[in-house]
């Protein structure tokens, strides 16, 4: 019984930044007796309708914006005679719409990690059930990925996961809803053990692909303390200790390996944390800013946030330890004017930034956002071309609106143009030339700027702040670019490589 495994994505740029993990760990998830899975990431190429034949298993995963190409796969799939599988977020919070849209024959919901087996088994059986529930598995059941199946030269950097869950509760994203607010740590040996097999392949740039990187802050050891809370402060305690020993391993690896992350803001306020991100050679994290203004920040539940001018010292402090920043800012909050946008820009550029990206915002669904918009628009009984438009993701992309939640000062086409202006003041020339220089080489500053090009063609012009037309062009020149990008980001694979044993 062939196994096919399926990334949906209707915009293929034939290289893609990173891999998508998923994929790979539930090809390692596939008992050996369904053979060896195929390995579909649609970002590369699309999928060929006649790979799939009668009996095969099909398994996609959606989130939200890629839900209505996987759902358009899944029907091809279906036709096509073969089992089709939904997982990933948004399949877990709407397993009915995958029946409903994608023609599904299964869902799974939660980690998919253990359950994937058991739905394979029941396929090849003829005993599907409509519903599996994955659960939140414990780390030391996280599977590693078969990184073996990886088509090495299509990459720029791989992905390591090292945490589950985020503690935090912004009102923006789902994370601490579906992998929940409770760290799930996986051990250095695991960690270790693929990243070794990564750089043996030649990857040099990982993605610790975490919720959070930074799950126990010095403030929630001071609260523990506080409370005389003896048990909490130990647990907690023992999740710093395995960050460390983790950095500290990663230390040992080849220097030119590079790690990225996403990181809340709070590790500004942890020096040795920093410090040890920097031995380990963590040197890029993606860091949720998203307002520069406290009624911002109030507004999205994120008031553990700093702004004004403290945020541009704890953005300093990051830089100033090597860790270099990916600042993610939301436009398009109520508390947001039009000289707010000018603002966030020239804030950037203060607190010395190496990428910024600027989105609007877009209420997800499992968010807090959601659950009050999607109760106005039942109300209002809005819709587009009669779908809801509480189920955004189901209308074809080009007619989308722009913004969906209404703003008290400005227009969407106001906000829309206004963020597009300030992704072109951040990556115009000039600015990234000046920002290169964080770099020595010339070699290295021409690369920066590649990256840069690209990160603003792939993100900046394909999203919901652009128009069809730019959207178009911004694709062909990203897959311009791509290529002789990836040549930055890899080296001379290292077959011999050993893990590096943890500290005695």
């Amino acid at each position: 019984m062939p196994v096919h495994l399926v990334n949906p994505n209707d915009n293929s740029f034939g290289i893609g930044i990173i891999v998508p993990r998923w994929l790979y760990v539930l090809a390692a998830a596939t008992p050996e007796r369904f053979g060896v899975p195929s390995v579909v990431d649609e970002t590369l190429d699309p999928l060929d309708p006649a790979s799939i034949s009668p009996g095969d298993v099909v398994g996609i995963g959606v989130h939200t914006l890629n839900a209505l190409r996987g759902y358009e796969v899944g029907r091809m799939a279906k036709e096509r005679g073969a089992h089709v599988i939904y997982g990933g977020v948004h399949a877990s919070l709407y397993p009915e719409e995958a029946f409903e849209r994608g023609a599904a024959s299964a869902v799974v919901r939660g980690d998919g990690d253990i359950v994937w087996a058991q739905a394979l088994e029941d396929a090849a059986r003829g005993t599907l059930n409509r519903i599996y529930d994955g659960g939140r598995i414990d780390a030391d059941n996280f599977f590693p990925a078969r990184w073996d199946l990886l088509p090495s030269d299509r990459y720029m950097m791989a992905s390591v996961q090292t945490v589950r869950g985020c503690p935090k509760h912004c009102s923006f994203c789902s994370v601490w809803r579906t992998d929940g607010q409770k760290p799930r740590q996986r051990s250095s040996d695991s960690i270790l053990e693929e990243v070794v097999q990564l750089r043996r392949m030649g990857f040099r740039f990982i993605l610790l692909a975490d919720d959070n990187f930074y799950p126990v802050t010095k403030h929630d050891l001071e609260l523990a303390a506080k409370r005389n809370d003896t048990h909490k402060l130990e647990e907690l305690t023992s999740i710093r200790d395995e960050r460390f020993e983790l950095m500290d391993r990663l230390s040992k690896l080849p220097h030119d390996m590079v790690f990225l992350t996403q990181i809340t803001m709070e590790a500004a306020d942890d020096p040795e944390y920093l410090q040890a991100m920097k031995r380990a050679r963590v040197k890029g994290a993606l860091v949720g800013i998203e307002s520069v203004t406290e009624e911002g920040l109030k507004a999205v539940y994120k008031d553990f946030n700093s702004a004004g001018g403290d945020l541009v010292e704890k953005l300093r402090t990051f830089v100033e330890n090597d860790v270099r920043v990916l600042g993610s800012f939301i436009f398009g909050l109520p508390t947001d004017r039009p000289d707010t946008f000018a603002a966030t820009s020239a804030l950037a550029q203060e607190a010395g930034i190496d990428f910024a990206q600027f989105v609007t915002l877009t209420p997800f669904p499992g968010t807090v956002d959601f659950q009050g918009w999607e109760k106005s628009i039942d109300e209002q009984g809005a819709n587009v071309d009669g779908i809801p438009l509480n189920r955004f993701w189901l209308i074809p992309r080009n007619r989308r609106p722009k913004l969906y939640l209404p703003h008290p000062a400005m227009t969407p086409d106001e906000i829309r143009i206004r963020t597009q202006e300030v992704w072109n003041r951040f990556y115009r020339l000039p600015a990234v030339w000046k920002r290169s220089g964080c770099t020595t080489k010339l070699r290295d500053r021409l690369a920066y700027i590649l990256i840069s090009k690209l990160f603003r063609q792939m993100y900046a012009n394909t999203g919901l702040a652009t128009d069809s037309a730019r959207a178009g062009r911004a694709r062909q020149w990203a897959r311009w670019i791509a290529k002789p990008c990836r040549r930055v980001f890899t080296a001379r694979p290292m077959p011999e490589l050993e893990v590096p044993q943890a500290t005695a």
